[in-house]
């Protein structure tokens, strides 16, 4: 997520297949959706081949997911974002109310949308800039060990380390054993920047958060910074230095202006839970946190300037995933014209048994491979027969048919339970190997999950 050319962005470039491809390295099935999401992002570098009088009159073709929890929605969307390097944020529907009432205003999605771009290309602008702003600190740091020397008018070092005249070679040898690492628990006097303003809490009604921000950054401006002298360990000093310098070295209006390109033309909102906005008939009152949302939401999703610290931004090409379980509802339940804004549908199916063995053992991010590593650290190398994996699998599929069905997020409660007591114990054991097999999971979980009142409050 740290490239900063606009057109194309890392993964724009790639065909439908070569991103559905990419996503199956994390995520098992839902081909219908990988589908999907791969074509809105080939649209996305089409729309920027077309003739510019054209361009800007193609709509993103948003999508909404349709399935039950755990099965993979967020993470499609959220795979698709790094594979892109574009800004990406999820935000639960659910989370908003009408304007007039108390609670967050939507447009704030696109303000946070905008936050999150800015520490990205600030991110990146500061990596470009980090072999410098090093340059810049090692010289600060001898500065801070030998007061009164710079590299171009030696003086006096003072102490016992060397004669006046030989400041000159003591800060070079200061300089070896600085990057030798040898004066990192050294103790320096270190001027950090104070701000002195006035605690002021602002109660903000929704829509006014921008507000309450510009009106902090004026108070801010108006007193002036203070310094304090502060004892620290060379190693913190260099963090702090390290920091400042590229902030000095970083345009901080070209990143702006590069933020808000990546967020207008790259940027993707994740709309989880929109089910949970969908109005119901027989609602007594004002039904702030459905309809009146969905109102709220249509001229973002359509196409609208957001005000922000930033500047404007227009969501006119910004691309919206939105996802809902559908249980109490359907997507033709929303109001007709968020129905149009969001053209594709896709519908994602419950994981069963075999799904769940392939997402323990195949994906690049596969549980059992994150649960070798940990263990690796202590020593421990740990291993699971194709029996123990058919086992596990199995054993949470028998929990998701019993209890809440919480899809693959079902594994990870499954695999802590089983390995709790490897975990536990892994410091005080030697170093070895540690096979679990099929007797060994249906040893520590089988009696747990044939009582099905206990199953339920513990996996």
């Amino acid at each position: 997520m740290k490239l900063l050319k606009l057109l194309p962005a890392s993964g724009d470039h790639l065909t439908p297949k070569e991103t559905v491809a990419e996503l199956d390295k994390y995520i098992v099935g839902q081909n219908d959706a990988k589908r999907s999401v791969a074509i809105a992002l080939r649209n996305r570098w089409r729309r920027q081949q077309v003739p510019e009088n054209l361009r800007d009159e193609i709509a993103p073709k948003n999508i909404i997911m349709i399935g039950p929890t755990g099965v993979g929605k967020t993470e499609i969307a959220r795979r698709l974002a790094k594979l892109t390097a574009s800004p990406f944020l999820k935000i639960e529907a659910s989370k908003f109310t009408e304007v007039g009432y108390v609670g967050r205003d939507v447009e704030s999605m696109v303000r946070d949308l905008m936050e999150l771009a800015v520490n990205m290309v600030k991110a990146e602008e500061r990596h470009k800039v980090q072999a410098k702003a090093e340059a810049a600190v090692e010289e600060r740091l001898l500065d801070l060990l030998l007061p009164g020397s710079t590299p171009e008018t030696p003086a006096d070092a003072g102490g016992d380390q060397d004669t006046p005249g030989d400041s000159g070679n003591t800060r070079e040898k200061l300089r070896t054993m600085l990057r030798a690492g040898r004066l990192e628990e050294r103790l320096v006097d270190l001027e950090v920047s104070q701000r002195s303003a006035p605690v002021v809490e602002i109660f903000s009604a929704a829509g006014m958060e921008e507000m309450d921000f510009n009106f902090k950054d004026m108070l801010g401006n108006l007193f002036p910074g203070k310094t304090k002298q502060r004892k620290v360990k060379l190693a913190e000093a260099r963090e702090y230095l390290l920091q400042e310098e590229a902030g000095r070295l970083i345009d901080m209006d070209r990143v702006v202006e590069e933020a808000r390109r990546k967020v207008e033309q790259n940027g993707i909102i994740f709309l989880d839970e929109i089910d949970k906005i969908v109005g119901r008939d027989g609602t007594r009152g004002p039904d702030v946190s459905r309809e009146g949302v969905q109102r709220d939401l249509l001229p973002i999703v359509e196409g609208t300037t957001v005000n922000s610290k930033y500047g404007m931004l227009r969501t006119d090409h910004i691309l919206f995933i939105a996802s809902g379980a559908f249980h109490l509802s359907k997507p033709s339940d929303l109001i007709p014209e968020m129905q149009g804004r969001f053209p594709i549908r896709v519908e994602l199916h419950s994981l069963g048994a075999e799904e769940f063995e392939r997402i323990l053992t195949e994906p690049e991010n596969a549980l059992i491979k994150q649960y070798r590593a940990l263990l690796n650290t202590e020593g421990i190398r740990l291993t699971f027969t194709a029996e123990a994996v058919k086992e596990i699998a199995g054993l949470a599929t028998k929990v998701n048919d019993r209890t809440e069905n919480i899809g693959a997020r079902r594994l990870h409660t499954v695999m802590e339970r089983l390995l709790e007591e490897i975990s536990f114990t892994a410091p005080d054991l030697t170093a070895q190997e540690i096979t679990i097999t099929d007797a060994y999971v249906r040893e520590r979980l089988a009696a747990l999950i044939d009582d099905e009142d206990l199953s339920r409050y513990i996996l």
